[in-house]
Formats: C-alpha cells, structure tokens, sequence
C-alpha cells in the first residue's frame, strides 16, 4: 500500500505531461550571449544553467548572491545579510578563479576577486543568468579558471513605473524605483534602489546604493545599447576578514560600469563591438579610529573588443579580439599598470546530419608582466536522440595573480611577489535529457590544477601566507533535474540539484589553508515553485551542505506572492529555521531573515 501514493504521482505527471511543450520550448530558444557562436541552450555542449526572469521572482531571495545559492556546482559564501559582502566560487575553484559578466562586458578586477559580486545588479533589471561550469578560458580569458556567469540585462519593458518597498528583521528597509520608457526608435530602463540594516549582530550594519540605467538608442536600424551602473556600500565588517577577532573592521566600496556596445549583422557575419570603463574604489578600516588601519585601493580598466562569427559550408567561426588596460593606486599594494590583449578563435563543425558537433579553439593573450600564453580546448556535442544529447569538453586554463596576491601586507597577511601564474586542465563528460517538461542533466568534471595560489600558514597564530601550493586534482559529479507541469492550469516546478565534489591536494605542509581546500563536499538544492490560487504564488527552497572541513548545515527559505490588480504583497524568509552555520572565515550566517513587500505598478 505504500508504494500506491508514489505510483499515483507519477501516473499524474505522465497525464500532465504532455502540457508542457511551452516550458521546453521557450528554454530551448534562449540564445546564449556569452560566447561568439550563438547557439540555442540546447545545442551547447557544456554544462550551462540558464536562471530565468521567472525562476527569479520565484526564488525567494532579493539579491543576486543569494539566487546563485540555488545553482549545483556553484558555492557563494557569504559575510552578512542581502549579499552585501560575497565570494563567488564554481566547483571548487577559488573566488579568483571565477568570471563576472554584465551583458558580456569581463567585470574581472586585478585587486582581488572579492569584489566580484560588488556589481551584481538588481533582480528588477535582470532578464536571466547564464551560468557557464567548467574550462571556459578559451571562451572568456583568464579569469574564467573554473566557470563563468553573465547577467543578461532587460532589453526593453512597458511603459511603466513600479515602486516597491520592504521592511522586515533586524531594521531591514529597502526601497527601489523602476522607469521603463518604450518610444518609436529608443528605449530606456532606470532603477533606484536603497538597502538598509541595523545589522543581525554587532558591526554588521550596512547601507547600500544602486542606481541603473540602460539605453537601447536608434533600435530601428543600428542599434546602440548604452549601460551605466553604480553601486555603493558600507558595512560593518565584524569578523569580515583578518581573524573572528577583528570586529570593528569597516567597509565601503564604489564599482561603476559604463559600456556601450553594437551589433551588426549580415547574411554571413555577425559582428559585437564593445567598449567599456569599471571602476572599483575600496576603503577598509577600523571603524572608530580610522587612523590606526586603513587601505585605499582603486582599479581602473578600460576595455575594447570586437568578437564575431562566420556562417559558410564548412560550418561556423567566432573569433574575437580585446584590448585592456589596468590601473591600481593604492596606500598598501602601491601603483601598478597591467596591459592585456587577447585574441579568439573557435570553428563549430556540424556532422552526421548536424547530430554531431565538433567545436575546438583556442584564446592567446598577452600580459604585460606575464608574457604570452593559451588556452586551447575543444567541446563535442551528439545529438543520440531529438532528446537525448551526450557531451564531452576539455581545456587548458591559466590565472595570472592579483595585486593583492602579489603585494597585500597586514598584520595577518602577505603577499608574494614571485608567485606563478595558476595553471589547470579540466575535463567534463556530461548527458542531457529533455522531454515534456522533464529536464535531467549529469556531468562528471574533473581538473587537475598546478601552482594554486592560496593563503596558508602552519600554525594558527601565524599570518597568512600567499603562496603556490603543489598540486590540486578536483573531480566530482552533479546532477541536475526540473520538472515544469500544470495542476488546475497553474504553473508548478520540481528542482532537483546535487553536487558531490572531492579535493585531492599534494604535498603541502601547511596545515591551514584560507581559500581553495574548503569545497562544498556535498551539496543538494531543492526547489518546490507552486501556484494553487489565482494570483498567489509560494516557492519553497530547501539547501544541504557538506564542506570538506566536515561542517554540514541544512537552510530553508520561503516566500509568498500575492497579486492584486496593480499591486503585488510578498514575504520572503531566509534560514526560516535558524541554522547555525558558516560559509566562510567563522561568520555566522543570519538567522530568521524575514522581509515584507509591497509593490506598485503603474502602467
């Protein structure tokens, strides 16, 4: 009798099945922007996740850091509450180690990747995320060591305007303005938004700024997408960095983006021409005494390419070129230049009645104080069955280190000034399923990694030590499943996600380490996205962890929607259960994080 209620559901779901042709196909169609060849989602042969503008109002969470949580294979550990303090790490490479793009502008900062997720957008503006896993080095450059992740922006809206507000634990208040302007040859996006909190403990206060606009100007002929962002933030940094110890350290940090870009098409060529400022000032200090410790950084880049593809017989070409220059004026790292230039190319050969898909390439750059190096890698696709797909890629990575690698002094670290570059090749076999709304993909990835750049120290009162440890071979597994299906003519969606990860680290004598040895071992995502009501909607999260040092931890969110005409009320809660745990340097996370919105629209 027990076996009934489970025959049952899944006598349901093949009834139900056959409704779900839309949610296939309007995934499938997505085109990633990310690479020089556009192709649809389905026919990629890597392991890329696409979070959609709809997975994100219904993921119970406000933030980017906080969405990117729900993603197997993807580890953001987090100091404080809304994102305001993240580091971003994809199968267990390092927060160096991964690639921030917006609208596929390389948002990489030669000071340190702890600032990666200081320009992470707000959820209003965003249409979706791709998340790329696995060598993408020979796509992107060096920084993408482990994987990349580029955040689409909206292309255009309504003619609108949303106000929303939320106030909810620990003195939270946010508040943010969205203007969609649609004319006869231009659009506009612009959003406001404010972030406050007393903070859920002692320093951990913090007040954070954005403000968006973007620009889609002559639309009718040659389009020109204008992009400007600005983030600020201050916090409190309680135990952020340095030591638990260190409670009244303090933080503010300015990033700006401005960027235009073009798209010119043809029967044969399609070519993308990019230019781009970011901006990243940093200011750490004791907080009521600013004169006993206090770093000043700011990095500059100004960036240009121009990447394009071919169509011919023989199949299709990208092949890209980008030029940067960076500038760091610090008190504590000093002032430095770094010019790199990079060039790209990769050919997709189509076989076998285009069931099979061959695509090798190879990126070149040039780094002024690193030299030459490349990154050859080759992707292969076959299609077995219209539903069925079998993958495998493989490439040569590279990392040049950061100034903070190479210069950082503290009371509690130090730099290196003859460290190497980081190098790794990287290996994925992977297979995909699609069928009446059932997605299931596999992959297994391993990656073999020499001269990782990591702080260690042998005994606990030491400092930290930047340093090139040994050798590094991680391999694992993830899978991945979603199940979209109707019941009474509403949406629901199943997700189904684990990530088993292994570090295997070689001839190290250090018996601490501060970054790369401290994987999510395991790591399960649950989602339930329901609606049984008209115009309310709820989606249950639920995540397990397992880090390498042996700390497991199980977190719960939640959240409401409720839609009525014009306005729309929500609830969202965070570790609704209270879990004590950590993601990183002994900050504990938030406990029962509740939040309640109301927003506007005025049409």
């Amino acid at each position: 009798m027990k076996i009934f209620p489970f025959v049952s559901f899944l006598v349901l779901f093949s009834f139900i099945g056959h409704a779900q042709e839309p949610f296939q196909q309007a995934l499938d169609s997505v085109v990633i922007t990310s690479s020089r060849i556009d192709l649809p989602f389905k026919e990629n042969s890597r392991t890329i996740t696409i979070i959609t503008s709809t997975d994100i109002k219904n993921s119970a969470t406000t933030n980017v850091a906080d969405l990117l949580q729900q993603v197997a294979g993807v580890d953001v550990r987090r100091r404080g509450a809304d994102g305001t303090q993240a580091d971003l790490y994809i199968r267990g490479g390092s927060f160096d180690q991964t690639l921030l793009l917006i609208d596929g502008m390389k948002l990489e900062d030669a000071q340190t990747g702890h600032h990666t997720l200081n320009m992470a957008l707000p959820l209003e503006v965003i249409e979706r995320i791709e998340v790329i896993k696995g060598p993408a080095a020979r796509v992107f450059g060096q920084n993408a060591f482990t994987g990349a992740i580029n955040i689409v922006t909206k292309k255009q809206t309504d003619d609108m305007v949303s106000l929303a507000v939320q106030a909810g634990s620990f003195g939270q208040k946010n508040a943010d303005i969205t203007v969609g302007s649609n004319l006869e040859n231009s659009s506009h996006i612009i959003q406001v938004s404010r972030n406050i909190s007393d903070g859920y403990r002692y320093n951990t206060d913090y007040d954070n700024q954005s403000y968006f606009v973007k620009s889609v100007f002559n639309k009718n002929k040659l389009p020109i997408t204008f992009i400007g962002n600005y983030q600020e933030r201050k916090f409190g940094a309680n135990g952020f960095y340095a030591s638990p110890a260190a409670k009244d350290q303090y933080e503010e940090t300015q990033t700006s983006l401005v960027g235009f870009s073009t798209e010119i098409k043809s029967d044969k060529f399609t070519w993308k021409p990019r230019l781009y400022w970011r901006n990243q000032d940093m200011y750490v200090f004791i907080r009521d005494n600013p004169s006993v410790y206090r770093n000043l950084h700011q990095t500059n880049k100004i960036a240009a390419e121009v990447n394009a593809s071919y169509k011919s017989g023989l199949g299709i070409t990208g092949f890209g070129v980008d030029f940067s220059q960076t500038f760091i004026a610090s008190n504590n790292l000093g002032n430095h230049e770094r010019f790199t230039t990079n060039l790209f190319l990769e050919h997709r050969f189509s076989l076998l009645n285009n069931a099979l898909s061959v695509t090798p390439g190879i990126a070149v750059s040039y780094f002024s104080d690193f030299k030459f190096h490349a990154f050859p890698g080759i992707d292969i696709g076959y299609q077995v069955w219209g539903n069925f797909q079998i993958y495998a890629n493989m490439g040569y990575t590279y990392r040049v280190p950061t100034y903070t690698d190479l210069y950082y002094t503290s009371p509690t670290e130090l730099g290196n000034e003859n460290l190497d570059p980081e190098e790794a090749i990287s290996e994925e076999l992977g297979v995909k399923f699609n069928h009446n709304g059932l997605r299931i993909s596999a992959a297994f990835f391993n990656r073999d990694s020499k001269k990782l750049i990591d702080y260690v120290k042998a005994n606990e009162s030491d400092s930290w030590q930047a340093t090139n440890i040994a050798e590094l071979n991680t391999k694992g597994f993830e899978v991945n499943s979603n199940y979209a299906f109707f019941i009474s003519n509403f949406t629901q969606n199943i997700g189904l996600n684990y990530t088993f990860l292994e570090d295997d680290l070689k001839d190290v004598s250090a018996n601490f380490s501060r970054y790369s040895i401290n994987s999510l071992k395991h790591q399960f995502v649950a989602t339930f996205r329901s609606q049984f009501f008209k115009n309310l909607s709820q989606s249950i999260v639920y995540r397990y962890a397992e880090r390498t040092i042996g700390e497991s931890y199980n977190v719960y969110d939640a959240s409401v929607n409720y839609q009525l005409q014009a306005f729309e009320f929500s609830v969202t809660a965070n570790n609704i259960f209270n879990a004590d745990y950590t993601e990183t340097n002994l900050v504990p996370a938030p406990k029962g994080l509740v939040l309640f919105g109301l927003k506007y629209r005025f049409n």
